[in-house]
């Protein structure tokens, strides 16, 4: 049989981790979506991008229910982070902390509903080294959750077992994800003073085709002032490899177009008319 005195010690961490936590988190209303952020920084909350809505007004809605408007600062779609701007307001910011939690420890979603802070228990199912989100994105580290997400709660703060703040909640496929606190820390410190997150840019519109040895990417369109157009490749031209790299599919190619892409200069191969032919393309910046 359990202590009872255990069980109410840590009931009791339990509710002051989320009550510490309550007044920095908020409720995200963009159009007709409900979601969660923190006050980050002074007048700036990070929330998840995938639940904010992409026109209409933002209203944020604190703990103590006073409302306030909102204008995006920047997204990143690629690592799930948007960045809001607002005047007013003494709460936070949050304290993030770049610990990594333990495999099976104890995890804390707090989050807020119409600005009425909510909590939901978990378990921390997985904890990793980094990875690349689908869609290019760098993450620190992979952390999952063995809890279901709330569409309410997205953006909500995650605590450790010790009251720590280590990331953003988010709804992953099947799992609950955590962007953790040091991928938040350095994107939405480049969204604060740029707006946006630079990626790689070819300057063509690919499309995927079968070849007797295959994939290959066969260009529809071309920028006229784009980097593709400058290294000499034409529409019609079947991208084949990147730096001797084989063409595996969009997906991989996109993700080797982040952040540390803009600038450099790859090898592509491609057939022309059937023939094989080089070029050295100097990838560009995405226009915004």
């Amino acid at each position: 049989m359990s202590d009872p005195s255990a069980l109410a010690s840590l009931s009791s961490a339990l509710t002051t981790a989320v009550a510490q936590a309550a007044p920095v988190v908020l409720t995200v209303s963009s159009h007709r979506s409900r979601a969660t952020g923190f006050v980050w920084k002074p007048g700036l909350v990070v929330t998840a991008d995938e639940a904010l809505a992409d026109e209409g007004e933002i209203v944020l809605v604190f703990a103590d229910g006073t409302q306030r408007p909102a204008t995006v600062a920047g997204r990143d779609h690629t690592t799930d982070i948007a960045l809001l701007r607002f005047d007013g307001g003494t709460a936070g910011p949050a304290q993030l902390s770049g610990e990594m939690p333990a495999l099976g420890s104890l995890a804390v979603i707090a989050a807020a509903e119409h600005g009425t802070p909510t909590a939901a228990l978990a378990m921390v199912s997985k904890s990793a080294g980094p990875w690349r989100s689908l869609r290019g994105g760098d993450i620190d580290a992979r952390i999952e959750l063995d809890t279901r997400l709330r569409h309410s709660a997205e953006g909500g703060l995650v605590l450790n077992a010790d009251g720590h703040a280590i990331g953003m909640a988010v709804r992953g496929p099947r799992r609950t994800l955590v962007i953790p606190a040091a991928t938040i820390e350095r994107v939405a410190s480049k969204l604060e003073t740029h707006g946006r997150i630079a990626r790689g840019y070819l300057g063509a519109g690919l499309q995927p085709v079968r070849l007797d040895d295959g994939l290959g990417a066969m260009i529809m369109s071309l920028d006229k002032s784009g980097p593709a157009t400058a290294a000499g490749l034409r529409q019609g031209d079947v991208i084949t490899a990147l730096n001797k790299e084989p063409f595996r599919g969009m997906r991989a190619m996109m993700r080797e177009l982040g952040p540390d892409s803009v600038g450099a200069v790859v090898e592509v191969a491609a057939l022309r008319a059937g023939e094989p032919v080089q070029f050295a393309l100097t990838i560009g910046e995405r226009p915004a």
